[in-house]
């Protein structure tokens, strides 16, 4: 009776697994597909997609779709994989379903690094991009530091306060910056930064934040599995032979760097790291050995479809924090009215 059992028990984790490599595989096609769609996807030179024909003979449309589109849809590719994979490595270790990469200090600090360059040192690109990683890099230091010192609860209670701390107080920063910048260059620059948008992406651009992405992303693939363990409270997790605090640290700046490099160039972009983990526990469970890299092709898929409408629903671009926020709310909303979620009183 119990070979039985047994046999039937590896026969249900084998489909089960299986069913898994399928669902795996049918994302990377549609990751890949929409990519190339996308690609080939625009206004010019005439609303709709492009041919391959009218490439091979128009010189503005293949200067177009390699210069400026190709860059583009691969920064928005790589900032939807950063914020989702970071997502779920932060709901995990922080045991909360509503926090994200920018939780510890991390966006406000890159909003008020990009904000203090634009005020007083120019607003050129570069600069920008430099002050807003520093300060985002900052912001996660400070939070740290913070929790630390502070004297109450255990250490992921302290992250969090010290979190809401630091971000709290890039946040009155920012505030103050918007009050002293000029209200006819330099504010509105600092708004549209805040929206998010891509459309200034170059290769210059995406290449320079190309190792910090793809060095964050790969190690986080490659700890995946260990996110499960440190996920446990720490008792527990130093019995299965892990040191929580120290672990706890790299996963947690493995998740930032991306994050910060993402920011820097891109802006404010939120609500992608906080529901796209959640999509993808739905789809594979709790275990972040297959939430991790489902999250981060979900992330990819809906960063460039959000790309795609910005630049093609209306005749101006919709910056891409709008539209990402806007589908972010509403698929959070049908996830929660959802019969998969059960409310306790």
């Amino acid at each position: 009776m119990s070979s039985a059992v047994t046999a039937a028990a590896l026969q249900e984790v084998n489909s089960r697994n299986l069913a898994r490599r399928w669902f795996f595989l049918w994302l990377g096609l549609g990751l890949i597909g929409l990519f190339i769609l996308s690609l080939l996807l625009g206004r010019y030179p005439d609303t709709g997609f492009v041919s391959w024909e009218r490439l091979n003979r128009d010189e503005l449309a293949r200067l177009l779709v390699f210069n400026l589109r190709l860059p583009r849809l691969l920064t928005a590719m790589v900032l939807g994989m950063s914020l989702s994979a970071g997502g779920v490595v932060f709901q995990m270790l922080f045991g909360n379903p509503l926090v994200e990469p920018g939780f510890l200090g991390v966006s406000q600090g890159a909003a008020f690094g990009a904000a203090v360059c634009i005020v007083f040192l120019g607003g050129s690109a570069i600069l920008i991009q430099s002050s807003a990683t520093a300060f985002a890099l900052a912001g996660l230091g400070l939070s740290y530091l913070l929790a630390r010192r502070v004297r109450y609860g255990g250490w992921v209670l302290r992250l969090v306060l010290s979190g809401i701390s630091v971000s709290a107080l890039f946040s009155a920063g920012l505030g103050l910056l918007k009050y002293i910048a000029d209200p006819l260059r330099q504010l509105p620059e600092i708004t549209f930064w805040l929206l998010g948008s891509i459309s200034s992406i170059t290769w210059i651009k995406f290449l320079s934040i190309l190792p910090t992405v793809i060095f964050g992303l790969v190690y986080l693939f490659l700890f995946r599995w260990r996110v499960n363990v440190l996920a446990l409270n720490d008792e527990t997790a130093f019995s299965m032979g892990a040191a929580p605090k120290r672990e706890r640290l790299l996963l947690l700046t493995a998740a930032v760097l991306p994050t910060a490099a993402v920011i820097s160039v891109a802006g404010m972009v939120s609500w992608v790291g906080l529901i796209m983990p959640h999509i993808a526990r739905r789809l594979f469970g709790s275990d972040t050995r297959y939430t991790l890299p489902a999250s981060m092709l979900l992330g990819g898929i809906f960063t460039i479809m959000c790309d795609d409408l910005s630049r093609t629903l209306l005749a101006g671009e919709i910056p891409l924090g709008i539209l990402t926020s806007l589908l972010g709310t509403a698929i959070f909303i049908v996830l929660m009215v959802s019969r998969g979620v059960k409310a306790e009183r």
